[in-house]
């Protein structure tokens, strides 16, 4: 019982006031070992494989249907892999393997670990100063410039102009969860509208959780907002791979 539980069993509807992403460009040899057999790394120019840390302001989580007022608000932090799968129909789907969730509630995390494979914590979140998160418990701190209307590119990201780095914007459409004694993989679809990613410059960043990864050649790609987004995800879907 407790594992359907856990399989997204019913869709579930929110609102983003905001969705910040800051997206890193990793060499592929060193991500391969994060993500399970059935997945496969999103690459660009056959060398870069990217890891994505999004820090989504939530508003009324509930069920999908549910009254506003049974929804609950909460901030995430959410650490995910760019992947792409082969269904066991054919089908390629492009998407994110969550390897980390942290949030601001404990009842967000106590109901996420219910209903999900999303490995939720709680964290400290601190937004009280202008333009920056911290976290002292996950060693986070970002700086965000708002000023600056000319932004280019991170200094060392691989993509050559926006139009690429968009397409690992994140987050994507689908999100995977593998069992690998069953070789079931958990699939959700998130739906949302009017989704358009709008650059955005960061003055200085430390993340914890990827300094505990010890990748040697991690550099930042791109940095994205999205702000005032309805989304919902679909109920989970199981496929048998192979």
């Amino acid at each position: 019982m407790l594992s359907f539980l856990k399989n997204h069993p019913f869709a579930v509807e929110s609102f983003f006031e905001s969705s910040l992403v800051l997206t890193f460009a990793v060499p592929k040899e060193e991500l391969t070992c994060l993500i399970p057999e059935c997945l496969e790394l999103d690459i660009f120019q056959d060398k870069w494989a990217f890891i994505a840390v999004a820090m989504v302001q939530a508003k009324n989580l509930r069920p999908k249907g549910f009254p506003k007022c049974m929804g609950n608000d909460f901030f995430l932090i959410g650490y995910r892999i760019f992947v792409r799968y082969k269904t066991n129909k054919g089908k390629r789907l492009r998407g994110l393997y969550i390897l980390k969730s942290e949030t601001d509630k404990k009842k967000m995390a106590f109901m996420g670990n219910i209903f999900t494979h999303y490995n939720y914590t709680t964290t400290d979140i601190n937004k009280s100063e202008k333009n920056k998160i911290t976290s002292i418990k996950s060693k986070l701190k970002i700086t965000i410039n708002t000023s600056d209307n000319n932004i280019s590119l991170p200094v060392q990201s691989p993509f050559s102009n926006w139009k690429e780095a968009r397409r690992f914007a994140g987050p994507l459409p689908f999100t995977f969860t593998y069992n690998k004694t069953t070789k079931e993989v958990l699939i959700i679809e998130g739906v949302r509208q009017n989704w358009k990613p709008k650059p955005i410059k960061i003055n200085d960043y430390h993340i914890g959780f990827l300094e505990s990864l010890k990748l040697k050649n991690c550099v930042l790609a791109n940095t994205f907002i999205i702000e005032n987004i309805p989304y919902y995800w679909k109920k989970g879907k199981i496929d048998l791979w192979k």
